[in-house]
């Protein structure tokens, strides 16, 4: 029987996940194939019910704008997703000779090692960038990282439902303002994590760059393609480090790769070696 996996989200042709899970399998020796499938909110239900009745899959990863809306499509929620209300990972788990999809969600602990292998320290002053489901992620990283509270700052204030709940899961203290004044606020940080789509932050780049402000902190902008993103450039030219999102991808990757292999902690340095090959990252020690 032949194992599958695959990528859901909308657009989804630019998605690095193929390459970092192929190459995690191959590495395993595990014969899983892994794909991107383009769908939207209104078609993923049609996508869970036609594979429901297939063998072989393991798992799937989750992006926007689906990371809700796939709650809707699982038998059961573990971990910080269900805290959260946001997941981007589902497994398909054997059990007494039936299979349930269990959704998780490995954003937090993408986000917790790529701001971490920054070397960052704890983050007292903490701003994310943008709302929904990664925004949310964030929050619980950032409480996770050592922050009480986050500025949050957003294009349109009303659409910030799933980070207050996230605020309120973990116990963070979280500020609601407009994108249009995060420069001061961004620049002034110790963690900065951006989850805007590619170029939404332009703005704010053009706003740090003719200022000179300085950055003392830590970037990580989510969006990975087209990289470097003018506000990683803004950031680092005051000053600040910057991760990029690939860091993110791969952490966030190996939990998933761990799950949908069945193979823990097997999934080792040598495998997110080969990850970090696949995607042109420098290798890291996990």
């Amino acid at each position: 029987m032949s194992l599958r996996a695959a990528v859901l989200g909308h657009p989804i042709s630019h998605s690095k996940s193929p390459a970092l899970h192929t190459a995690a399998y191959a590495k395993l020796g595990i014969d899983i194939s892994y794909t991107a499938v383009d769908l939207t909110e209104r078609t993923l239900p049609g996508f869970m019910q036609e594979i429901r009745s297939q063998e072989g899959w393991r798992g799937l990863s989750v992006t926007m704008p689906l990371k809700t809306a796939i709650l809707q499509e699982v038998d059961e929620v573990r971990g910080i997703g269900k805290i959260l209300g946001v997941v981007n990972t589902v497994a398909f788990e054997e059990a007494g000779g039936s299979v349930r999809r269990v959704a998780y969600n490995t954003d937090v602990a993408g986000i917790v090692n790529a701001v971490r292998n920054a070397g960052a320290q704890p983050a007292p002053s903490a701003v994310i960038l943008g709302g929904g489901g990664t925004a949310a992620a964030a929050v619980a990283a950032l409480k996770q990282l050592g922050s009480g509270s986050v500025q949050l700052f957003v294009r349109d204030a009303s659409r910030v439902q799933e980070a207050r709940a996230a605020a309120a899961g973990v116990g963070m203290d979280l500020a609601v303002r407009l994108l249009s004044d995060a420069a001061g606020p961004a620049a002034a940080a110790d963690v900065v994590i951006s989850t805007l789509p590619p170029r939404a932050a332009d703005g704010l780049a053009g706003e740090l760059a003719a200022s000179g402000a300085r950055t003392t902190g830590v970037l990580l902008d989510v969006a990975y393609d087209p990289w470097p993103s003018l506000i990683a450039s803004a950031w680092q030219a005051g000053g600040g480090s910057v991760v990029p999102g690939l860091e993110m991808l791969l952490y966030q990757a190996v939990e998933q790769v761990r799950l949908f292999s069945r193979l823990g902690d097997e999934v080792n340095a040598a495998v997110i070696d080969v990850m970090c090959d696949a995607v042109g990252l420098p290798r890291r020690a996990f």
